[in-house]
């Protein structure tokens, strides 16, 4: 990998400027006044000059004409449109020095979206709710994207600027704040990150560089041609920064499957062989995780220090949709592949990973899918019941708080969040929020007419029962509908909810969390008369066994079990008869 660092260097001889532009004819760094640039063989621009220093404001003029932005500024004070700032990131004081990470066994993740996450939305704002996290249990907080979107709000997934965090939310040594005082109280800090595709506003690099792109297509766009070792180097340089430069502790890399990986040299696999490098020269663990439509098992190897080639775990979207079907009866879309028998998918998932591993899938058009995920550790799969994707691809944006039983949302919190495999909840989950985050962006003009006709196409059948009620995407007030709500922890349904599932995590630290280093998969039994009972056994380490007897139905039903070895740690001893929605566990 090339050692070349992309956008703006300070050093005691000014700061040097860079940008490849292969099919430009000429470049000027604009200041305050315009600076040739020199041209090199291979397509780069570079200028040095000690006109600049942290704080300047420039952009790159291309052939005399347009002007563009760093495509690796570090920051963008007026948008994706604006000029770049330099960054001096050798200047923040750093606290919390001697913090090197926790390891992925103690990982209990938080997603958030920093822009709804507090009435502000900022990363000042978040950090006086860090405390909040730490006495729930949580120990890992993971932001969605942050590279600079065009616009004041937006998930984070049209980012176009991939070494700059958005403005909306603070400067530059806002979020280092933030990821300071996270890691003073023990809180690992994970951030989203979109190798896939360039958001649809604000991306200038096929005009001066149209070899970063393929003739193939993602569904948001063109294809980066990673075939390109520069292109390729351009992404890993941007992971590295954000590890290196704002400390965080691991990435989660978004829809890899989308990812063009043809060649001898896989992006998925230099930049992870990148990663270890860093994790070994600063001593410190970090954590890499994916999602991946397409289940590839040999892709993960979480007990591998540093990952070197590899990725600690994967977002199991099977658990969600297996569950989410079991709860609320849905079955359309993708939850058809689980609709048959929901049941069996979740023993399927909880006894061995994915629920698919090779088999053919309906929904892709009979396409097999997956596979075979038994030999991993459980702690390859981050299982969950809500995310972004789940609740905010509705066309409400809402809750699986609003579709589904208190009873039967409680039972499967008390299995999901007591697994060997690490659990993520989504902000506002732990207390129940009922707040919907519904699909937000801020693009102008035609584009904003395109995204509106495309969810009106997407959910044509909600519009047609909701009508006004589906929220309008480009509209402000869809945006601060989904800022989460403090207030509702006055609630007594709320406080009652935190209160379970700090008990829940509390468990998880002092009796599974030890023992999950070695942690693998064992048997389990579901679909057997009963159909609706659940029994699951994994191996730890320190000779222990964890077991899970659940009734995941809405009836009571006969406990066919005569012998209930080891000690109960939640739930009590299982009766003859399990009532519905009830869940034992026992460590043997």
């Amino acid at each position: 990998m090339s050692a070349r660092r992309f956008g703006a260097v300070l050093s005691a001889e000014g700061t040097t400027f860079r940008l490849w532009a292969p099919a430009a004819a000429s470049v000027d760094l604009v200041l305050d006044r315009p600076i040739a640039m020199t041209k090199q063989p291979d397509g780069w621009y570079i200028a040095t000059t000690k006109e600049a220093g942290a704080g300047t404001r420039y952009r790159f003029r291309i052939d005399g004409d347009l002007e563009v932005p760093d495509p690796a500024s570090l920051f963008q004070p007026d948008d994706v449109f604006g000029p770049s700032e330099v960054i001096d990131h050798g200047s923040y004081h750093w606290r919390a020095n001697t913090w090197t990470g926790r390891p992925w066994a103690d990982t209990i993740i938080l997603e958030t979206h920093v822009g709804t996450f507090t009435q502000e939305g900022t990363y000042r704002a978040m950090i006086d709710k860090l405390d909040h996290l730490v006495a729930t249990g949580i120990t890992a907080l993971e932001l969605m994207p942050l590279n600079d979107f065009a616009g004041r709000r937006n998930w984070g997934y049209d980012g176009v600027l991939w070494y700059a965090p958005d403005d909306s939310y603070g400067r530059p040594d806002d979020l280092k704040a933030l990821i300071d005082e996270a890691h003073l109280r023990g809180l690992m800090v994970f951030l989203d990150a979109v190798y896939n595709h360039f958001g649809p506003e604000g991306n200038y690099l096929g005009s001066y560089a149209p070899g970063f792109f393929m003739k193939a297509n993602t569904p948001w766009g063109a294809a980066i041609d990673y075939r390109q070792p520069l292109v390729r180097d351009f992404a890993i340089q941007s992971a590295l920064h954000w590890l290196r430069d704002y400390r965080f502790d691991g990435l989660r890399l978004d829809a890899v499957h989308e990812i063009a990986e043809a060649g001898e040299n896989p992006l998925l696999r230099d930049l992870s062989i990148a990663v270890g490098d860093l994790a070994r020269q600063t001593g410190r663990i970090i954590h890499l995780m994916v999602e991946n439509d397409d289940n590839r098992a040999s892709l993960l190897a979480p007990q591998i220090d540093p990952p070197d080639g590899h990725y600690r775990a994967q977002w199991n979207d099977d658990y969600h949709h297996a569950w989410h079907v079991l709860l609320t009866g849905e079955n359309g879309g993708y939850y058809r592949d689980y609709a048959a028998d929901p049941r069996r998918y979740i023993q399927r998932e909880l006894t061995s990973g994915f629920g698919y591993q090779g088999e053919p899938s309906e929904h892709r058009n009979n396409r097999p899918r997956g596979e075979p995920s038994l030999a991993l550790s459980p702690l390859a799969f981050i299982n969950f019941l809500q995310n972004h994707d789940q609740i905010g691809n509705r066309a409400l944006g809402d809750r699986l708080q609003c579709l589904a039983t208190r009873e039967a949302i409680e039972a499967a919190l008390a299995i999901t969040l007591l697994t060997p495999m690490p659990p993520m909840l989504f902000m506002g989950e732990e207390w129940g929020s009922r707040q919907p985050f519904p699909f937000f962006c801020d693009f102008k003009g035609g584009l904003a007419e395109a995204v509106r006709a495309g969810r009106r196409r997407e959910f044509q059948v909600a519009y047609a029962k909701y009508g006004n009620d589906v929220p309008d995407p480009l509209d402000a007030t869809t945006f601060t509908s989904a800022k989460l709500d403090w207030q509702e922890l006055e609630q007594e349904r709320s406080s009652a909810r935190l209160a379970l599932i700090r008990e829940l995590l509390a468990i998880r630290h002092r009796d599974i969390i030890p023992h999950l280093a070695q942690a693998r998969f064992s048997h389990g039994t579901s679909g057997l008369p009963p159909a609706s009972l659940l029994s699951v056994q994994w191996i730890l380490g320190n000779g222990r066994t964890l077991s899970l007897m659940a009734n995941i139905s809405d009836q009571p039903t006969e406990n066919p079990s005569q012998s209930h070895p080891g000690v109960a740690i939640w739930g009590g001893e299982p009766p003859s008869t399990l009532p519905s929605w009830s869940v034992f566990w026992r460590m043997r």
